[in-house]
């Protein structure tokens, strides 16, 4: 595969600008990025101390950050995109919470200095990133030796024409998708980045088809073409996202795996 050039690399960025532009309110009010519980299983396997400084990366509506500020002393989110740094701004003033602050920037040129922080985290982002291990690599630098280094993200399965066949229905669904990976490729990037894997956790995600696509507001013909090859996989076992169809309507299962890793 040849090389991603510059002007790719800005193209899918604009692409992730104007999805979450577009969505933004809609996905800050999504019930697996608002999930109290969730939110808190993640934050109590990173273990933060009172003194620590924390970043997490792709923040969105910055539900962890703020998480993070309650046991903190110092938070910091970064998103590309202004819309849901705005959300997070104001959600955050709302609660009153003075030792988290939200900037719009780039994951992949972390404006901050090596070691700068306790603690380095970033949430169902890794599969709208165009190179994730460079993000890690660039989580890694901002992190202290010692400091920990946490993921949470779908996963994808490690039969690859499985993996496609998910990553092209959530590619249709949301154009800034790139790839979810397996979870072994998640275990190995942390390896191969430096880091010492510390806890793991995983976790099924039963979705709404219906509300999925809205959530996103998928056109119309993308969104019959989701349908389309949910029905298929529901016949014939495809992808491992299991359709299934209820009096809820048509459903499927999303995996999610949590990685808290050590900086060596």
């Amino acid at each position: 595969m040849a090389p991603t050039t510059e002007s790719e690399t800005q193209a899918h960025q604009a692409v992730v600008r104007e999805e979450f532009t577009r969505q933004a309110g809609a996905y800050a009010a999504a019930p697996v990025i608002t999930d109290a519980d969730r939110i808190a299983r993640l934050v109590g396997a990173i273990d933060p101390q009172p003194a620590d400084r924390a970043i997490e990366i792709a923040t969105g509506p910055g539900y962890v950050a703020m998480a993070l500020a309650a046991r903190c002393r110092e938070v910091v989110g970064i998103d590309l995109t202004p819309a849901p740094i705005a959300i997070a701004e104001r959600t955050s003033r709302e609660r009153g919470l003075a030792n988290v602050r939200f900037q719009v920037g780039e994951a992949s040129h972390l404006p901050f200095a090596d070691g700068a922080f306790d603690i380095a985290v970033c949430r169902f982002a890794f599969h709208h990133f165009e190179h994730p291990a460079a993000i890690l690599a660039q989580m890694r630098r901002v992190c202290r030796v010692g400091g920990t280094v946490a993921i949470e993200d779908l996963f994808a399965s490690e039969n690859p024409a499985r993996a496609a066949y998910y990553n092209q229905v959530e590619r249709l669904r949301d154009g800034s998708h790139t790839r979810a990976l397996a979870l072994s490729e998640l275990v190995a990037m942390t390896a191969e980045a430096g880091l010492e894997l510390e806890r793991i956790h995983s976790d099924r995600l039963t979705v709404n088809t219906a509300a999925w696509l809205a959530s996103a507001q998928t056109p119309a013909a993308k969104a019959a073409e989701v349908r389309r090859l949910l029905d298929d996989d529901l016949r014939r076992d495809l992808s491992g996202m299991r359709p299934f169809s209820d009096a809820a309507g048509l459903r499927f299962i999303q995996r999610i795996a949590a990685l808290v890793c050590r900086k060596l």
